[in-house]
C-alpha cells in the first residue's frame, strides 16, 4: 500500500496527449487552446470615441475658442471622415471612427448645442475620450496563449480577431462503468437488496463539467462477463473509468480481470479515507488509463476530484492548481491514513473557512450534496488548530 502522494505522483506521471482538433467558435467555451492566437489587426483597428460628444481639433481650443460650428454627425459603424475647417466640430457617438485632424472628444454633458453650434461649457484635455488605435495590441501580437481554458472573455477576442473555427486540445473518449448485482436503472423500484445507479450518473455529470459526453456500461458481478466487457471497452476508448469491484470481496473481479487482459497495475490500494481501494494502471498496447474506484460513493466522487480531474487538465496542458481555505475548528487525524474531510465553506472577511460537514462514512451520498469540496488532513498529526490552512479540493463552484 502506498502514500497519497505517491500515489498522486503516480497519477500525473501518466498524463497523455490526445493532439489537437478544429471545432467552431459556438463550440470552444471550455476548451483549452492548442495554438497562440495572435491579432490580425490593430486593436482598436481606429482611433475610437469613447463618449457621445463632439470631436474637434485641440489647437483651436489652444488659440481660445469656445464656440464650434457643427459640420456633421458621424454613428458608430461610418468610414472615416476628415474635418474639413479645423475651427469647426462634429458630433460624434460611442464607437464610431474619430475623424482626421481632430484629437479630442468632448462629451455632450459638457457642452451646449444651439443652431447648428456647440459650446464648451468647461476645458478639455487633448486626447480625452479617446480609445487610440493600437493602443490595445497591435497587428502580430499574440493575444490568447496556447494552453489557455476558453471561457467567455477569450470567445470575445476570438471573435474581434476573427477565429470562427477554433484549434483545441483533444479530449479524450472515456467509458463510466459501474459494476455490481445490486444496481438497478434511476427509473426502477429496487427490491430490499437493491440501490439504483448513483455512481456512474455522477461521474458522467461531472464530465459534462469538462466537456467530455462519457459513454457508460454497467457489468454484472461475472469475471468472464466483465472481462469480456472490459477488453472492448479497452480498445474502444482513451480512459476507463470504472466504480466498485476493487476491494478484497469475493466478487470482486477487477483487479484480476485487468491483469488477465494486460493491463499494467501502477499501484492498487492507498493509504487514504474515502478511497483507500483505488486501483490505477495502463493498458500500453491500446494506451489507455484506467482509474477504478472504489464502488462507495464518497470514495468514487472524493477520488474523481482528487485524482482524475488533475491528470486531466495535465494532459490538457492546463496548471494543476493547489488550493487552500481556513480551518474553522479544531480537527486532528492521530492515525496512518491522509482523510479527505467534506467540507463547507463560507466567505467571511476575505477569507474562505471551511467546517467540516458530519457525515456517516464512504457510503453517505446525500452528505456530498451538502458539500462544496475535500480538506486533505496529512496523517500522523496530533492536532490541526484552527485558523490552519490546509489543502482543498473543491467539488462544486462557491458562490
Amino acid at each position: 500500500m502506498i502514500t497519497f502522494k505517491e500515489a498522486y505522483n503516480s497519477v500525473l506521471q501518466h498524463t497523455v496527449d490526445y493532439g489537437t482538433e478544429q471545432v467552431l467558435l459556438k463550440d470552444a467555451v471550455g476548451r483549452v487552446l492548442s495554438v497562440d492566437i495572435k491579432a490580425d489587426r490593430d486593436f482598436p483597428p481606429f482611433n475610437r470615441a469613447t463618449k457621445d460628444g463632439i470631436a474637434l481639433s485641440f489647437s483651436a481650443i489652444n488659440d481660445g475658442q469656445s464656440l464650434f460650428k457643427i459640420e456633421a454627425v458621424i454613428p458608430a459603424g461610418n468610414p472615416t471622415i476628415e474635418l474639413k475647417d479645423k475651427t469647426a466640430c462634429v458630433e460624434i457617438m460611442t464607437g464610431a471612427v474619430v475623424p482626421k485632424s481632430t484629437d479630442v472628444v468632448v462629451m455632450y454633458e459638457d457642452v451646449v448645442i444651439h443652431n447648428g453650434f456647440a459650446k464648451l461649457q468647461k476645458q478639455p484635455v487633448k486626447g480625452q475620450n479617446i480609445h487610440i488605435k493600437g493602443s490595445d495590441e497591435l497587428k502580430g501580437a499574440t493575444v490568447l496563449r496556447k494552453n489557455t481554458l476558453i471561457t467567455a472573455a477569450e470567445i470575445g477576442v476570438l471573435s474581434a480577431v476573427g477565429a470562427a473555427k477554433v484549434w483545441v486540445k483533444k479530449l479524450p473518449k472515456i467509458t463510466t462503468i459501474a459494476t455490481g448485482n445490486e444496481l438497478v436503472e434511476v427509473a426502477e423500484v429496487p427490491l430490499p437488496h437493491q440501490i439504483r445507479k448513483s455512481n456512474i450518473n455522477s461521474l458522467y455529470a461531472a464530465l459534462l463539467n469538462e466537456h467530455i459526453l462519457a459513454q457508460t456500461l454497467h457489468l454484472k458481478d461475472s469475471k468472464e462477463a466483465i472481462k469480456d466487457a472490459l477488453e472492448v471497452a479497452l480498445k474502444t476508448n482513451d480512459v476507463l473509468l470504472l466504480s466498485g469491484g476493487v476491494s478484497k470481496g469475493k466478487f470482486d473481479f477487477l483487479p484480476i480481470a485487468l491483469e488477465e487482459l494486460g493491463v499494467e497495475k501502477v499501484f492498487h490500494k492507498v493509504l487514504q479515507r474515502p478511497g483507500k481501494p483505488f486501483w490505477f494502471g495502463v493498458h500500453k498496447a491500446t494506451n489507455t488509463v484506467i482509474f477504478s474506484f472504489p464502488g462507495n460513493p464518497a470514495s468514487t466522487f472524493a477520488n474523481y476530484h482528487i485524482y482524475f480531474k488533475p491528470w486531466l487538465n495535465k494532459s490538457l496542458g492546463l496548471t494543476v492548481s493547489n488550493n487552500y481555505v481556513i480551518l474553522n475548528e479544531e480537527l486532528d487525524n492521530k492515525g496512518s491514513l491522509t482523510l479527505f474531510l467534506r467540507v463547507k465553506v463560507t466567505f467571511i472577511n476575505g477569507k474562505l473557512l471551511a467546517n467540516r460537514i458530519i457525515e456517516n462514512g464512504s457510503g453517505d451520498l446525500t452528505s456530498l450534496a451538502n458539500c462544496d469540496g475535500f480538506i486533505c488532513i496529512a496523517p500522523n498529526k496530533n492536532s490541526y488548530n484552527k485558523g490552519t490552512l490546509v489543502p482543498f479540493i473543491q467539488t462544486r463552484r462557491l458562490l
